[in-house]
C-alpha cells in the first residue's frame, strides 16, 4: 500500500487534484479499479490516503535530516536544504503535495483545508523551535524573532517548493538557503 500512495503522491503532486483523474491513479498505482475502490471509497479518498502517506514520510526524512545538526543554527541549514534539494530537478518539477494543495483545494474543502493548516502550523513550529536551539547553544543571536523569523522561514521554503516546478538547480535552491541564513544574523 506505500507504494501504491508514493505512486498516488507523484501524480497528485505533478498535475494537481483537479486534473488527476481516477484512471490516473489505477495507472499509476498499479491497480485494477475494482482493487481501489474496495481499498478507497473515491478519488478524495485516495488523495486524503496519499497526504496522510506524504507528510508522514516526509516528516520522517526531515527529521533524519536535522539529527545531522550538532547546532540548532546547522538544523536550521539542513532542514532548508531538505527542502532546496527537493525543489531542484526532477523531484522540485514534480512539486509538493502541500504547496500545490495551499493552492488548488484549502479554500474549497474544510477538511483538507484544516490537513494542510495543520502541517504548515506543524512546519512553522518545528523552524521556531530550531531557531530558539540555536538561541539557547548561542549559534543564532537573541534578537531574533523565533516565531518571525520561522513564519518567513515558512513562506521561503513554500516558495522553494513552488519555483521548483520550474526546473530550478541545486546551486540556485542552495544560494537561496545561503541568503536565507543571513537573516539569523
Amino acid at each position: 500500500m506505500d507504494e501504491a500512495l508514493n505512486k498516488a503522491v507523484g501524480v497528485f503532486s505533478e498535475r494537481g487534484y483537479h486534473a488527476t483523474s481516477i484512471e490516473d491513479l489505477i495507472e499509476a498505482m498499479g491497480l485494477a479499479s475494482g482493487s481501489i475502490y474496495k481499498a478507497f471509497r473515491d478519488k478524495r479518498a485516495v488523495f486524503l490516503a496519499a497526504f496522510d502517506h506524504y507528510k508522514s514520510v516526509r516528516d520522517e526524512k526531515l527529521r533524519e535530516a536535522l539529527g545531522n545538526g550538532k547546532s540548532g543554527r546547522e538544523r536550521i541549514r539542513h532542514a532548508l536544504m531538505f527542502y532546496g534539494e527537493a525543489s531542484q530537478g526532477a523531484e522540485g518539477r514534480q512539486g509538493c503535495l502541500v504547496t500545490g494543495c495551499a493552492t488548488e483545494l484549502a479554500t474549497f474543502d474544510e477538511e483538507i483545508g484544516q490537513r494542510i493548516k495543520a502541517a504548515l502550523e506543524k512546519s512553522e513550529e518545528l523552524m521556531s523551535d530550531l531557531i530558539q536551539q540555536g538561541q539557547a547553544d548561542g549559534s543564532v543571536p537573541a534578537h531574533v524573532d523565533s516565531k518571525a523569523t520561522a513564519r518567513l522561514m515558512l513562506c521561503l521554503v513554500h516558495g522553494m517548493r513552488l519555483i521548483g516546478k520550474t526546473g530550478r538547480t541545486r546551486a540556485q535552491m542552495a544560494s537561496i538557503v545561503d541568503v536565507a541564513m543571513k537573516t539569523l544574523g
